[in-house]
């Protein structure tokens, strides 16, 4: 054995049958990576595609058999690898002196024999296969060498396949590889090089992309994040399209009758990459069809699928190396069998790293005068400095530390500049694009895929880029104020009273997961509807009652779905159930859409079906309007989208809320509408609760409480209601105070009905978020849960935790 060790060590071909993560040393990460889930995880249903690997020792063996080491050092030697232009000079010259030799006859005819084996096993002479470099200092969980090295796509026949090889072994030496060695302090011959050759997936003809087993953006676990675009994936790696993206809730993947996928945006997929049949490359880029651009290019089952390989991957490398271990990996789907594979996996490098136990929070405190563009944000910070557009790599040495990069989009060209830049903003590229990798790597604020970055930001002017404000990341014009909050998560104390959150806002759930809190108290639908639906539910179930303008709008952002009413429901239910994910198994109260007429009426086409009144306030809002011929069917679509969320995607967590209910016969008449929908109060342990925002519930609370599951004190307008106060109203603006004395009376004596009872009691209003003394004389009470907005849940935690501790 001892025998076959030797052999095994100094062998020039290995195949993935015969490696596994042990070996990063001998055939690099991604050979080591393959060979171990091609023994270790087919068995359990994940596909990789057959290979070999050209072993480090082969390399070693090359450089020793035509001497052409030391030349190399001698290139190299002395060279200063922050000058740009003598980088590229010494770079070219040792690439060329590698080109220039010709590879051993006898490791030539082993990679040649071990082809044409790969070749048969796909009843052929002469198949296509992938060639990758794949370094043996690469994929090192604390190093991310990402993209540094080259990939061949569809190379056909040994010619082709040795100049792929030698193409390979000089990218070892291109001018990023030889400056992040020099800036890391690897020796250069340290750095073995092995090339993995692995049978092509054809997804020149369906679709391919990247998967990560955890939320980039936040670090949030529970999530797998897919990517996918037409075509051959280097696309997506790169950054040339924006593709279509999906979240998945992990937990909820053994079950097989349910579909968790929580978050579904679609892309524009600009290009697909397919086989050229001619010229000297052997891929070319196409402008996608419109048609294919306005469709997702994967099903759900698929995304479903590569999900729980995903968690089979992450499971398998967390076991291996005894600790949490996220994965990216990347999946290509074959045109012409349908089937999925697996392509590439490693560990991802950021959010493994990070310090859990301190949350920092960015807040834009300044007022912005104008927004100059917009896109994709990578990460949550903000930062400032000046933009310098650049449209050429070839124009890098320009760039000054602390500047902006603004350009169409980056590849590993644009590295040693990428590290100086306070922000990077591109026109071009999705969340797993290089440009975002990098940026998270380097912890900087980063707007991808604006569009128009390069001609919307002018030269030379003062910017801010803002990632604070969820998925949309925004380009301002001048230095706008922000400051910045840091929680130490470990000294935060256990209540009594449960704190949860006001949300609007799914983009904010991953990140906000983190905080101390149980859980959220009220989602404002509203948000949703106004921010991601943008169209009157009505308008979308009735659009020949719109105007040609608004109907060519309506179109506009329903394409891609089955119909108007499939785009509601789909939207609401994964904007709800991303934030359900992001705080499960806590509870999640969804109030059903509380807007008023005048607001109802602003959404696109909502003026053809909403009344002009005097006082929208005290008018038709709330639960008036779910039984009402005129709104009834608009309500049937939250109601449609509150039972996918849980029983299509098993988020029973959520709990629903009437808001608005002046009477106790109104609240049965609610019941009955959501019944004949679907929701039946009860059953699947669905709760219901109402708003208690107006005196009646509290003078009737214990009948509304017969009926209801419980109730949330709506301060705001208890407050208002009882004062008889508008509070839109500046001139009377100083007597609203929730801290008022028959307000307070009021709450008080719900709080003892509701706990009587043995039923649910919170409040979700703003008062406890902006007056202590206010939060104390609802702890004094009893009430069980106060909701607050995300930036004081940590001053009010530490004050509620000092007043259990005096009232003991």
């Amino acid at each position: 054995s001892s025998l076959a060790c030797s052999t095994r060590r100094m062998a020039h071909i290995l195949w993935f049958k015969e490696i596994n993560i042990g070996d990063v040393g001998k055939v690099g990460g991604k050979n080591a990576s393959l060979g171990e889930m091609y023994q270790e995880l087919s068995a359990q249903g994940v596909r990789i595609p057959n290979g070999f690997a050209v072993t480090a020792q082969a390399y070693f063996y090359f450089l020793e058999k035509v001497g052409i080491k030391d030349k190399i050092r001698e290139i190299l030697t002395g060279l200063d690898a922050t000058n740009i232009d003598d980088l590229e000079k010494r770079g070219a010259a040792t690439r060329k002196l590698i080109l220039n030799e010709e590879l051993p006859a006898d490791l030539a005819t082993k990679i040649i024999d071990s082809y044409h084996t790969l070749s048969r096993e796909f009843g052929t002479e002469e198949t296509d296969v992938a060639v990758r470099s794949s370094a043996t200092a690469e994929d090192l969980p604390n190093a991310s060498f990402a993209g540094q090295q080259e990939t061949f796509l569809n190379v056909k026949g040994p010619k082709d396949l040795l100049l792929a090889c030698k193409r390979c072994i000089a990218s070892l030496f291109t001018n990023r590889a030889i400056s992040y060695r020099q800036n890391n302090g690897f020796d250069h011959f340290q750095v073995g090089l092995s090339i993995c050759v692995q049978k092509m997936v054809r997804s020149d003809l369906a679709a391919s992309g990247v998967l990560f087993s955890i939320d980039t953006e936040s670090g949030f676990r529970n999530a797998v994040f897919v990517t996918a675009a037409w075509g051959l994936g280097e696309n997506i790696v790169q950054g040339n399209v924006n593709p279509d993206e999906f979240f998945v809730f992990k937990p909820n993947l053994l079950n097989k009758d349910l579909m968790p996928i929580v978050g579904r945006s679609l892309g524009a997929k600009q290009f697909r990459m397919i086989y050229a049949m001619d010229g000297t490359s052997s891929v070319k880029n196409t402008r996608t069809q419109l048609q294919d651009q306005l469709r997702f290019c994967v099903t759900d089952d698929e995304v479903i699928l590569l999900a729980k390989w995903a968690c089979v991957i992450e499971d398998h490398y967390t076991k291996k190396r005894d600790k949490y271990t996220p994965m990216d990996i990347e999946w290509a789907k074959d045109g012409r069998t349908g089937e999925l594979f697996i392509v590439q996996a490693r560990p991802e490098t950021v959010h493994s790293q990070k310090d859990k136990s301190k949350v920092h929070t960015y807040v834009l405190t300044g007022k912005p005068d104008k927004v100059l563009s917009v896109g994709h944000s990578v990460g949550s910070k903000i930062a400032h400095g000046k933009a310098h557009v650049i449209n050429d790599v070839t124009n890098i040495h320009e760039f000054k530390e602390g500047e902006v990069l603004v350009t169409e989009m980056t590849d590993p060209d644009w590295a040693p500049i990428m590290k100086k830049a306070s922000a990077i903003v591109t026109n071009r590229g999705g969340r797993t694009c290089h440009a975002a990798i990098i940026s998270r790597e380097l912890g900087i604020s980063c707007v991808v895929g604006c569009g128009d970055a390069t001609v919307a930001i002018p030269n030379g002017a003062e910017i801010t880029v803002d990632c604070s404000a969820g998925e949309n990341g925004r380009v301002l014009a001048g230095k706008v104020d922000f400051r910045i909050d840091e929680i130490d998560l470990t000294s935060v104390p256990e209540t009594k009273t449960k704190v949860m959150l006001i949300l609007g806002n799914p983009d904010l759930a991953f990140d906000l997961s983190f905080l101390p809190a149980k859980g959220v108290g009220l989602v404002r639908m509203e948000f949703m509807v106004m921010n991601h639906i943008k169209v009157h539910p009505l308008a979308l179930l009735h659009p020949d009652k719109v105007s040609a303008e608004d109907r060519v709008e309506i179109n506009r952002l329903t394409s891609g779905y089955s119909s108007g009413e499939e785009y509601f429901v789909s939207k609401l239910a994964e904007g709800v159930a991303t934030i359900c994910a992001a705080f499960h198994p806590h509870d999640v109260i969804l109030r059903f859409s509380d807007f008023k007429t005048n607001e109802y009426a602003n959404l696109l086409g909502g003026h053809n079906f909403e009344p002009k009144e005097d006082n929208p306030m005290i008018g038709w809002r709330g639960a008036s309007r779910y039984y009402d011929e005129k709104y009834r069917d608009g309500f049937a679509l939250e109601c449609q989208a509150v039972k996918r969320v849980r029983e299509t995607m098993g988020l029973t967590n959520l709990i629903t809320m009437i808001p608005f209910v002046r009477t106790v016969s109104e609240a049965k008449k609610v019941l009955a509408e959501m019944e004949k929908n679907g929701l039946k109060q009860g059953e699947h342990g669905l709760k219901v609760y109402a708003m208690c925002e107006i005196p009646s519930n509290v003078l009737l609370a214990d009948q509304f409480l017969d009926v209801l599951d419980g109730f949330s004190i709506g301060s705001n307008d208890l407050t208002q209601m009882t004062l008889a106060v508008d509070r839109d109203s500046e001139l009377v603006a100083h007597i609203y105070d929730e801290r008022d004395e028959a307000v307070k009376q009021l709450i008080s004596s719900v709080i003892k009905v509701a706990r009587a009872k043995g039923k649910y009691i919170g409040i979700c209003g703003q008062g406890p978020s902006d007056h202590p003394d206010f939060c104390d004389f609802l702890v004094a009470e009893g009430i069980a849960s106060i909701s607050l907005n995300p930036d004081t849940v940590l001053k009010t935690l530490l004050r509620i935790a000092e007043k259990e501790k005096s009232l003991q």
